[in-house]
């Protein structure tokens, strides 16, 4: 550092700006590319063609009088040429480090090797580096480094920046399939005056102008709701989610969530939206539905296959919940199958444990898991047949959820019964449950139609996309212990 901070003190000294105010570039290095590429087979330059073009100096060669450094740009590489008889200033390359970001002005040429390059006329410092970009093959080995110094991270390593762009991608292209089927994208409260839509701990903060205590929001979907009250038809919302919880490769306490709901669809019209919509994504960002995840092959094409809970468990043999129908019961069954479950549990969360340690774990192909215990679901439609299950399905890929749908329910004194009920088990010691919202079920009495409800983790999808195997390597910044220097 002390010999960048002198060379960018000379820089003064000669009266250079080492970080001027603008740069007037007129071609990106992709753009290059292409124009030396087309040019014929018996032509090496673009005569006659200047182009301005910049970067940050990755890689440098000198070579007695003429130098190479090549740039890299939001677009890739390109290598810049020069040369000590044609182009200014070229005493002063000395004062060029690698991470410097440079412009440099010439012609577009072809090397003898073919190598797409520009022959520089001049250049200019536009920024520069006090510190030495990280080393490329050893430097960023330390996973917590990579991720509480992400633009290291995302210098380094074009693996890290093409993981970003394909999650940029996929959020655009999930906003074009529901603009194109008319949703209509809003935005609900972060801060909120209870924990609502989920069943989690939430982080509580204090808003100052109101003076009043408020929690930052776990689910985007009793807001959502009171839109389809007010007339909304078809809405959806993606947007940062806070669950106050641990975190593991498939789970980080902050995290993008989508939520889409439709009036007059069911869960099983839903079904159908939802394995049409990540099919498509898949084509569009990756140009294929078949995926590569944890040693699996994965064919994200519909049609996924559909199974109840009560199958599933059935067949990866879990207990059966057909027979077993009160809490104490199912209790009992799963500790003497040796599951640690505790007496605060009530039978939605006994089944819920059941489920992820029979059923998930083996659903890697594309899978609807449907009619869920209504225990577990308390937002969800009862089954008209079988009022002890609701119209509820989640998705599952590469053993992990991914998808959450419910036909939701709309009967307000229905609803309020099933909050008590969830009180009633915050009272037995269970801190992870639905809270009542006064708010929300007048919403409700004012009259909801019938609607299909859906939420899905757009981490986790990012996740299957590209192939990684933890959640924190597709979240730009995830959290990470605060550093006592």
């Amino acid at each position: 550092m002390a010999q960048r901070l002198a060379k960018l003190e000379e820089l003064r000294r000669l009266g250079i700006d080492p970080y001027p105010p603008r740069w007037e570039r007129t071609h990106t290095s992709r753009e290059v590319v292409a124009m030396v590429e087309a040019l014929p087979a018996d032509q090496a330059e673009a005569a006659g063609v200047t182009v301005r073009v910049a970067g940050r100096v990755v890689a440098r060669r000198d070579m007695g009088k003429a130098t190479f450094m090549d740039l890299l740009d939001g677009y890739g590489r390109l290598q810049v040429l020069l040369r000590a008889n044609t182009t200014d200033r070229y005493d002063l390359l000395r004062l060029v480090d690698l991470g410097d970001f440079i412009g440099v002005t010439g012609t577009p040429i072809r090397t003898r090797t073919g190598q797409p390059t520009v022959q520089a006329s001049s250049w200019t410092m536009l920024a520069k580096a006090l510190h030495a970009p990280p080393e490329k093959y050893h430097g960023l080995s330390d996973p917590d480094l990579r991720q509480r110094r992400r633009y290291l991270d995302l210098m380094a390593n074009e693996e890290t920046r093409r993981v970003f762009e394909i999650r940029s991608r996929t959020v655009a292209a999930i906003r074009r399939f529901l603009d194109d089927r008319g949703f209509l994208e809003v935005e609900t409260p972060i801060l909120q005056v209870s924990e609502g839509g989920a069943a989690a701990r939430p982080f509580v903060t204090h808003f100052n102008a109101l003076d009043e205590p408020r929690v930052l929001r776990i689910s985007l979907e009793l807001h959502l709701k009171r839109l389809l009250v007010g007339g909304f038809e078809r809405v959806y919302e993606i947007g940062r989610n806070f669950r106050n919880e641990g975190m593991s490769f498939k789970h980080n306490p902050e995290f993008t969530m989508l939520e889409s709901y439709e009036a007059y669809a069911d869960y099983n019209d839903v079904a159908e939206m939802t394995e049409e919509m990540i099919s498509t994504v898949a084509r569009q960002v990756l140009g294929t539905t078949v995926i590569e995840f944890r040693g699996h092959q994965i064919d994200l094409a519909p049609p996924w296959r559909r199974m109840t809970f009560i199958e599933a468990l059935r067949e990866f043999g879990g207990p059966d919940l057909e027979t077993i129908t009160d809490a104490d019961a199912l209790r009992d069954e799963l500790r003497r199958r040796g599951l640690p479950v505790t007496d605060q549990m009530g039978y939605g969360k006994l089944a819920d444990e059941a489920m992820s340690h029979y059923v998930e774990p083996n659903l890697i192909q594309p899978t609807f898991l449907l009619d869920y215990p209504v225990e577990l679901s308390p937002l969800a439609k009862r089954k008209p047949e079988n009022p002890r299950l609701v119209e509820r399905f989640e998705c599952f890929i590469a053993g992990f959820e991914c998808g959450n749908a419910y036909t939701e329910l709309n009967d307000p004194l229905d609803q309020r019964q099933r909050f008590e009920q969830q009180l009633a088990l915050k009272a037995a010691g269970d801190d992870e449950v639905e809270l009542v919202d006064e708010d929300f079920l007048f919403a409700l009495e004012h009259g909801m139609p019938p609607t299909g409800g859906f939420g899905m983790g757009i981490d986790r999808l990012v996740m299957l996309l590209t192939g990684q195997p933890s959640i924190r390597e597709v979240i730009l910044f995830p959290p990470v212990r605060a550093r006592e220097d």
